[in-house]
């Protein structure tokens, strides 16, 4: 399978960085039956951890949210991409936008087994355009 490229919505919590926070929340999400096709949580220098989400669907995701009263940002954009695994996968797609002068905010890839990754690629919003039309995004 070639190479695959969505531009996605994604949207973001803040949560005190401390064991259970991330859980809870996503916790909630799952007692709505919200699929993520993507997520990822990470601390933040102010004692947060952000937690970011790609849902398979926005509006269910949003009425999730408000019920829990999970407090989110977004829409915004990144990228979800996947294809054959093989060796300078993650390098090749950087160096694209790298020629490009396009810098990448942060992308977080992985082996999904079989012969497959998966990643998913944020870049400035101001350079989404130019980075999908580089990337081939659908």
């Amino acid at each position: 399978m070639a190479k695959v490229v969505r531009r996605v919505d994604y949207y973001y919590t803040e949560v005190p960085d401390h064991p259970g926070a991330g859980a809870k929340v996503l916790n909630a999400l799952k007692a709505s039956r919200i699929n993520l096709v993507a997520y990822t949580g990470f601390p933040t220098t102010r004692g947060r951890a952000q937690l970011d989400f790609v849902p398979s669907n926005g509006r269910a995701f949003l009425t999730a949210a408000r019920k829990a009263d999970i407090k989110l940002v977004g829409p915004k954009t990144a990228f979800l991409i996947h294809g054959d695994d093989r060796i300078g996968v993650a390098a090749d797609i950087v160096s694209k936008l790298g020629q490009a002068r396009l810098n990448v905010v942060a992308m977080h890839a992985i082996a999904a087994g079989r012969g497959r990754y998966g990643a998913i690629l944020w870049v400035k919003p101001r350079n989404v355009a130019k980075a999908a039309e580089i990337l081939g995004a659908t």
